[in-house]
């Protein structure tokens, strides 16, 4: 499968995610090996810093997740210290963090800890509020398995959940569930959001390929919960999906 992530486009990938581990140590590095062998890089690691050069700019990626095994989303103090690190290293910090309560009806973003089957998935606001403030310029957020809300702190964007983008072999893709996205973002040299655009997906749950949606059904559902989330400080999109703030 690596091999297929390549050719589709992908250059990094994050490991902190609640299957990292699924099959164990010796799983997790086999991960990583087969990724390199083909030229990916990937992120995800307890103080794993991940650079990459974009466009001439230096750029470090930082995974994030609730578990131990990987950057601490419930350590904010933790989280806020790697992120120090890594902008000392990059003009530019991403993260990609995984986090939050799951399922078709988790799709508005709430001050406050989220859990989902006895596990703490973290404070999203607090954590991303906190790693911005320790440098963090984009924040990219997975796990709900829905698409959530965009919010602008600071001039820097926070995707809370891109949902689902492609499925197969037991993760359902029906109603919302099957709605996901892709974003791009453009920063300045100081890590501000300066343009965005996101662009619908979908996919059925067999066989789960996503496909571009022309009925916009994500991004007309994260329009709403941007407004409905955060009224003063959530993205604005154009019906094309070009993305803005206020």
């Amino acid at each position: 499968y690596a091999q297929h992530l390549k050719d589709a486009g992908f250059h990094l990938l994050n490991q902190a995610n609640n299957h990292g581990y699924d099959y164990g140590p010796k799983g997790y590095a086999n991960t990583q090996k087969a990724l390199e062998a083909v030229g990916l890089k990937h992120t995800g690691a307890k103080g794993q810093i991940t650079l990459v050069d974009v466009q001439g700019i230096k750029v470090a990626v930082l995974g994030f997740s609730s578990y131990p095994r990987d950057n601490s989303l419930i350590d904010i103090a933790a989280a806020k210290a790697v992120v120090q690190k890594a902008a000392a290293l990059a003009t530019v910090v991403v993260i990609q963090v995984h986090w939050g309560a799951e399922g078709a009806d988790q799709t508005h973003v709430k001050p406050g800890t989220e859990m989902f089957l006895g596990e703490n998935r973290g404070d999203p606001i607090a954590f991303s509020h906190a790693v911005i403030d320790a440098g963090a310029d984009l924040i990219i957020g997975h796990g709900p398995h829905t698409l959530r809300a965009m919010e602008v702190y600071k001039g820097r964007l926070i995707a809370y959940s891109l949902g689902n983008f492609a499925g197969g072999k037991g993760l359902k893709g029906e109603g919302n569930l099957g709605w996901g996205g892709v974003l791009k973002a453009t920063v300045n040299s100081e890590g501000a959001l300066v343009a965005g655009h996101f662009a619908s997906t979908y996919y059925n749950t067999h066989p789960g390929v996503p496909m571009p949606d022309p009925q916009n059904r994500g991004l007309n559902l994260m329009r709403d919960l941007s407004k409905q989330d955060f009224p003063s400080s959530g993205a604005r999109f154009s019906v094309s999906g070009e993305i803005s703030t206020l």
